[in-house]
């Protein structure tokens, strides 16, 4: 049983919160560096201390789902930039998800959700998909709405805790309360204060001389060969967030990118494998098969293994992938020769590495890891110490 009180729970939340914590209506500060724009947040939805702490008590609560296994930081743990270190996440139920968890941190900097899907653009409904899919069952609530709610009507500090997020319902502890907190608590979460955060504001002594070649040729500086632009990195991974899948406050146009990079190759059609093939999955589009988001590479260090089924184990594999321009597979059911895939994007099209290149670019990789993110109390699961 949980005994600490709620007064309690706002103050470790620390930073990110007004002046009249308790309210539920307190003014929200964004704890950002110089140079990070607020993130877009709704209007039916606004940040408040209240209600954050709230959504992260929910988010790592296991009675949100159906058998009480799992919560939402099963597949998405602090301690690994909020991953879980799986090639394919596994649900509440042992059913194997088709891909892999992808980190939250940084969420609210998201122009679409998860990895394939151009028209989840909310956190508050992308909550649902966890919690009440089937196909495949993560959370396991389908049919269990009412259930949920009498678990957090019978806990001892939840009414009072929705009462505080949302003052002016009579009865707020509902699904939409729900699901806004446990969004309110993923906006919440940034990670801005890695070593390269502290070069960028003007540090010199934060990033050695092997990462500021690795940063150099992230960005397009000549390799060995006095190739320019030889890696073309930035074009997918670029900006604040180290993705061009981004949005945020000050954006005016879609911001929504996709794309194939030659992972699978099954058929002259440039298939991925049978129901992970990206947002052709719903589009029905054969162009868009393999496309997939390229995610945020901010403390991709720790979100091992990669892309979107955790098919590549290492750093150094990718780069070898990409350096190839593509993968190639010899043999069994997804034999094919990643390169050739018709719907590639002409931004994967190979390039010459030396060692010493690679090591430099994952030694610059390795420093976008927020050493902040993963024992900051605000994001730290409530019951761990219960």
């Amino acid at each position: 049983m949980r005994t600490l009180p709620f007064l309690l729970a706002l103050a470790v939340l620390g930073v990110g919160c007004g002046s009249d914590a308790a309210s539920g209506t307190s003014g929200w500060v964004w704890d950002l560096p110089e140079g990070i724009p607020e993130p877009r947040v709704p209007e039916d939805n606004p940040m408040t201390t209240a209600k954050v702490e709230l959504g992260r008590f929910l988010f790592f609560d296991k009675r949100l789902s159906g058998n009480e296994t799992q919560s939402c930081g099963t597949c998405h743990e602090q301690a690994l930039a909020f991953t879980d270190g799986l090639a394919l996440a596994e649900g509440s139920t042992g059913q194997i998800h088709p891909r892999s968890s992808m980190s939250i941190a940084n969420s609210a900097y998201a122009a679409s959700l998860t990895w394939a899907n151009d028209v989840l653009v909310r956190l508050e409904r992308q909550a649902l998909v966890p919690m009440f899919g089937e196909d495949p069952v993560e959370l396991g609530l389908a049919n269990m709405e009412e259930e949920l709610l009498e678990r957090l009507r019978d806990d001892e500090l939840y009414p009072e805790m929705f009462s505080e997020a949302f003052p002016n319902q009579p009865d707020p502890i509902n699904l939409d309360g729900i699901t806004k907190a446990i969004a309110a608590f993923q906006r919440s979460i940034t990670s801005f204060k890695s070593r390269y955060d502290r070069w960028q504001a003007g540090d010199p002594t934060s990033l050695n001389e092997s990462e500021q070649r690795g940063l150099a040729l992230f960005l397009g500086g000549p390799n060995a060969a006095g190739v320019e632009d030889a890696f073309e990195c930035f074009h997918c991974h670029g900006g604040f967030l180290f993705s061009q899948a981004s949005d945020d406050a000050g954006q005016v146009f879609d911001q929504k990118f996709f794309m194939n990079n030659g992972l699978y190759n099954l058929d002259e059609d440039g298939s991925y494998p049978p129901g992970n093939e990206g947002i052709f999955d719903m589009t029905g589009d054969p162009a868009d098969k393999g496309r997939f988001k390229p995610p945020s590479l901010r403390n991709i260090g720790l979100t091992a293994p990669y892309m979107h089924d955790g098919s590549i184990a290492t750093l150094e594999e990718v780069l070898d992938h990409y350096a190839r321009g593509g993968r190639l597979i010899e043999e069994g059911p997804n034999a094919g020769d990643g390169a050739l895939n018709p719907n590639k994007s002409s931004l994967v099209s190979g390039f010459q590495m030396t060692e010493q290149e690679k090591a430099d670019i994952i030694a610059f990789l390795n420093a976008l890891t927020d050493e902040d993110l993963l024992t900051n109390p605000a994001y730290s699961d409530p019951f761990a110490a219960e």
